[in-house]
């Protein structure tokens, strides 16, 4: 019998044949498992930041939209019950008796109006039994109810009141889509 040739002798600096085989097979498993746990975090991240730009976009999507009146539209009135109340004590006992009509930008703005009335009436009644005699004998007393009661109208909406725009304003619809508080009767006994 003859005898197997003898193995070759690796030169020097070159590992042998079978232990290099387990060494990459090691290193291309630990660079695949580096790879899907990056993977797996870069997802995560990314998830984790389309959540929080979705958010974002959601905070700017509740902005309410901005008011534009057609003047050659005829104009639209919500009209609202009539409200009595007692006003706040200042001489003795007195009480107010008031129906007033809301100006609205359009009939869609009247529709969404409707849907808030509970609130809207409850928050005009709170206004309205706050007030003292007084503050309601002048003209200038009653614009101002009307305007707070505007405030209060467009901020059920959604339009919270523009504190820069105090004063005169240029054009109504600059506060929301509730134009006026027109009073059709105003009593105070």
């Amino acid at each position: 019998m003859s005898k197997a040739p003898a193995k070759a002798e690796a030169p020097e600096g070159e590992a042998p044949a079978k232990g290099g085989k387990k060494k990459m097979i090691i290193i291309i498993a630990v660079v695949l498992i580096l790879a899907i746990a990056g993977g797996a975090a870069f997802m995560m991240m990314n998830k984790k930041k389309h959540a929080e730009g979705e958010d974002a976009e959601e905070e700017v999507s509740h902005e309410p939209p901005k008011i534009k009146v057609d003047p050659s539209k005829p104009p639209v009135f919500v009209p609202l019950e009539q409200f009595t109340v007692n006003l706040s004590p200042e001489e003795g006992e007195h009480f107010l008796q008031s129906t007033m009509v809301l100006r609205v930008a359009d009939a869609k703005v009247g529709d969404s109006l409707k849907l808030y009335m509970p609130e809207l009436k409850h928050r005009i009644l709170m206004m309205l039994s706050s007030k003292k005699p007084s503050e309601l004998a002048t003209i200038e007393g009653r614009e101002a109810l009307a305007e707070e009661i505007k405030e209060e109208a467009n901020d059920v909406l959604g339009y919270a009141p523009n504190p820069k725009k105090k004063g005169k304003r240029n054009r109504p619809e600059d506060d929301g889509p509730v134009l006026a508080v027109l009073f059709n009767q105003f009593i105070v006994q």
